[in-house]
């Protein structure tokens, strides 16, 4: 009797066990999946870079659309520069010569670079400079300052939102710049502001005004924030260029060798066709 009995025990557990399971199938079965959580994640390393940002949706054409942020301070009344650009912001040089500005530097790769072709031809430059770069790499302010090109500031860290912040934000934000460049040249003249992106706001062209800069926009953008390589820079601005442009092109934000390359067959070439000069910063 005990065999028997033994084997009728380990039936009766197999039923149940297999009972069980179904059960507990059916279970989950009726249970909705919830997608996994994302909580706890951390943001990719290489995060998007100051050219890598498109201009905000916000302001397509560098003009205001929506609404301002809370943040914002309402506009005071319109402030036009005298340009015709957004805001009145500057696009021409106002004579035939071009101007060829370079942003979101200094860089201690491509920067360089740059600077030893326009030394090169013999060319003056304007370079748009990110706050914190120019922070980060004094030797390279100074560098664009003693081969004579312009310094414009470009912002403290490339905030593209930055015309739809408080006055008082906007302010700090240029004159915190401004420190940082004085900080490796303290007689450096800054005579010109770029709002990244081409973000423009009342409030921001209100500050320029109030700081005495010029609010600097430009009239050639070969897009090179996007690395479309050499040939597509170099067709793009060929097409564009005329007496008086103001060339946009980045020194900094990403991989720059198309840039660079670029500008190595323009140069030779602009030379023959235009005065190239960099934006004078006395009285204007």
């Amino acid at each position: 009797m005990r065999g028997p009995t033994l084997r009728a025990t380990g039936l009766v557990t197999v039923v149940l066990a297999g009972l069980l399971g179904s059960a507990f199938a059916l279970g989950r079965s009726l249970v909705p999946e919830h997608p996994p959580s994302n909580a706890g994640a951390t943001t990719a390393l290489n995060g998007p870079r100051y050219a890598d940002q498109p201009p905000s949706t916000d302001f397509p054409g560098g003009r205001a659309t929506a609404g301002p942020s809370p943040d914002a301070a309402p506009d005071a009344a319109p402030v036009e520069p005298g340009g015709d650009g957004p805001y009145g912001t500057l696009v021409a040089t106002g004579s035939s010569r071009v101007a060829l500005t370079f942003d979101d530097g200094p860089d201690p790769r491509w920067t360089p670079q740059v600077l030893a072709l326009l030394a090169q031809y013999g060319v003056k430059a304007t370079f748009c400079v990110v706050g914190e770069n120019a922070e980060a790499h004094p030797d390279l302010i100074r560098s664009i300052v003693a081969e004579g090109h312009t310094l414009c500031n470009h912002s403290w860290e490339h905030d593209v939102n930055l015309g739809k912040r408080s006055a008082a934000t906007i302010r700090a934000d240029i004159l915190r710049t401004n420190d940082a460049i004085l900080a490796a040249v303290p007689h450096a003249r800054i005579a010109y502001y770029r709002q990244p992106g081409g973000a423009w706001t009342h409030p921001v062209v209100s500050a320029c005004a109030d700081l005495g800069l010029t609010p600097l926009h430009w009239s050639v953008d070969p897009s090179d924030w996007k690395a479309p390589g050499a040939l597509a820079i170099e067709t793009l601005i060929r097409t564009q260029l005329a007496p008086g442009s103001i060339v946009l092109m980045h020194d900094a934000g990403g991989d720059r060798s198309g840039t660079v390359a670029a500008l190595q067959q323009l140069l030779p070439e602009m030379l023959v066709r235009f005065e190239l000069e960099s934006l004078p910063v006395g009285p204007q």
